[in-house]
């Protein structure tokens, strides 16, 4: 999910390291690692100790000891009581402070991008854009957050009702790994604006960032329990989703663990926002421009090791041009440098374990065996050290594919594309939407009148005409299917992070025909 924009992206490369820095990288090492009405806390009844790797080298950066139900409880308490204070200001009150937590993001953009990268192994140009997007959605939701009204509805003899928006409560936010901070800010910031508190747990395999955020939240004046922080697994997770105190839980990952926080919220009946995996096209006519489809196929499958659930992953190419287009796209991805993450010229960075990248391997040779051809890549890289203990993948093309294959059909979530061709517009979205995923796709093409065609006919919840994996925060961002359930991001996250409330005002007397008689 990355936010590239031209001048935006200039910017940040070109100003980024003269940010401010004045935390160290060491003290987040150093724990405690959860973060509980505003203080730095240690588990009481923590279940496991979480040995968390730097992906770059192998080697250990932190053990984190994992909460149990104590910790989660002691947590939703905090965001509970603090509720009490944060709901009550107003909605431009609560803008305000947001805009400054924006703008403390962006003043140490570089060393929450470097501990991003410890603990990510993306390169470090991506995790600046990533660490900017955080700071666009505290200074989007700022920003707007204020404009949030209800309704007022007249009737007969003046009496009228009042439609009024107001916060849910505590609510349980849940990250995933391959963007840290990015996941985590997606669902705060809102979640914030709207007067709501919350109680995040990341992934077990990156906890650093949001430890920083929470610190800098406080920083700003934001009350102390506004925004807590579990560390933890599976286990953490469900307690905080099974909480009673819990009144919505928002998920970024994977669908077998959203269908496991949808079960365990639903015994609450709690609210559910659940961002979950995807297997995106990219159709690419005859007439495209050859360049930009190129560019943006790249974006769409190689940035963060792959690791992006709305990558275009499928990559459907018209059989005029799928000789040449295929000819272009490798000589471009055989350019990508894999390397240091912390070099400015590394554009392939280090796979986050060497469990996921035992995942991605066995996808590629599945499909060998499939009858799939390598085209480019899919190899184990090594690097001298320090970073040979590593695990770095060279991106991987795939040809001869059809879309019976397992690599077709499911979500690698790694730098593994599959290369089709079509012959027609009709075959192509029927191929297209012949998947149980819905939360991206492309179309490229000169013609305007097909482009809306073609997309019209898509199904998924967002789609680029020429471009791929643009994510502003002033649009909505969400799947069809098993992509997942709601939005984030643009307006339509403040009703998810809301409730309705109508009160009707009676301005005469009561009506109620022959049931009263004096």
């Amino acid at each position: 999910m990355k936010v590239f924009q031209g001048k935006l992206m200039q910017y940040i490369l070109k100003n980024a390291v003269r940010t401010v820095q004045y935390r160290s990288f060491t003290n987040v090492l150093s724990g405690p690692f959860n973060y509980v009405d505003g203080s730095k806390v240690t588990p009481v009844d923590f279940e496991d100790n979480i040995v968390v790797i730097q992906p770059s080298t192998g080697k250990r950066l932190c053990c984190v000891p994992a909460s149990g139900s104590k910790d989660v409880n002691h947590a939703v308490l905090a965001a509970k009581l603090a509720f009490k204070e944060w709901s009550r200001q107003s909605n431009t009150q609560r803008g305000r402070l947001l805009l400054s937590a924006g703008k403390k993001i962006r003043d140490n953009l570089e060393y929450i991008s470097q501990v991003e990268v410890n603990n990510n192994g993306k390169p470090i140009w991506e995790a600046r854009v990533d660490i900017a997007s955080c700071a666009d959605a505290f200074e989007y939701f700022g920003g707007i957050i204020g404009s949030l009204t209800g309704q007022h509805v007249p009737f007969q003899g003046n009496s009228f009702a009042i439609v009024s928006r107001e916060p849910l409560g505590v609510v349980g936010g849940i990250g995933a790994w391959n963007f840290p901070l990015q996941t985590c800010s997606w669902k705060v910031a809102p979640a914030l604006a709207c007067g709501n508190t919350m109680v995040f747990k990341p992934s077990p395999l990156t906890p650093l960032t949001a430890i920083i955020l929470a610190e800098l939240l406080e920083e700003v004046g934001f009350p102390k329990g506004a925004f807590n922080v579990i560390q933890g697994g599976a286990a953490t997770g469900n307690a905080l989703c099974s909480h009673p105190s819990v009144a919505k839980v928002s998920f970024t990952g994977s669908v077998d663990t959203g269908v496991k926080v949808m079960k365990a919220a639903a015994d609450g009946i709690k609210k559910v926002t659940l961002e979950l995996g995807g297997k995106s096209p990219i159709i690419i006519f005859d007439d495209a421009d050859m360049e930009n489809s190129v560019k943006a196929t790249l974006m769409g499958n190689f940035l963060s090791q792959g690791a992006v659930c709305s990558n275009g992953t499928r990559v459907f190419v018209h059989e005029k041009i799928a000789s040449s287009f295929l000819d272009c796209l490798i000589e471009a991805t055989k350019k990508l440098k894999i390397g240091d993450p912390f070099k400015e010229d590394t554009t392939v960075g280090a796979t986050i374990s060497n469990d996921h990248a035992r995942k991605v391997l066995r996808y590629i040779e599945n499909a060998k065996k499939s009858g799939a051809v390598v085209a480019y890549g899919g190899e184990i890289v090594t690097l001298p050290p320090p970073l040979n203990e590593g695990i770095y993948i060279s991106p991987c093309i795939l040809t001869n594919c059809n879309d019976t294959m397992q690599v077709v059909k499911e979500e690698v979530f790694g730098a593994v594309l599959s290369f089709l061709t079509f012959s027609s517009e009709e075959e192509v979205i029927e191929r297209a939407n012949n998947t149980k995923f819905g939360l991206a796709g492309a179309v490229f093409t000169r013609d305007i009148q097909r482009a809306m065609r073609v997309i019209r006919q898509l199904e998924a919840g967002t789609i680029w005409i020429n471009n791929y994996n643009i994510y502003p925060p002033e649009v909505p961002f969400g799947g069809y299917k098993f992509s997942g359930l709601g939005r984030e991001n643009g307006t339509a996250v403040l009703e998810h992070y809301t409730q309705q409330k109508t009160v009707y005002m009676e301005a005469g007397n009561v009506d109620c025909g022959p049931l009263y008689q004096k």
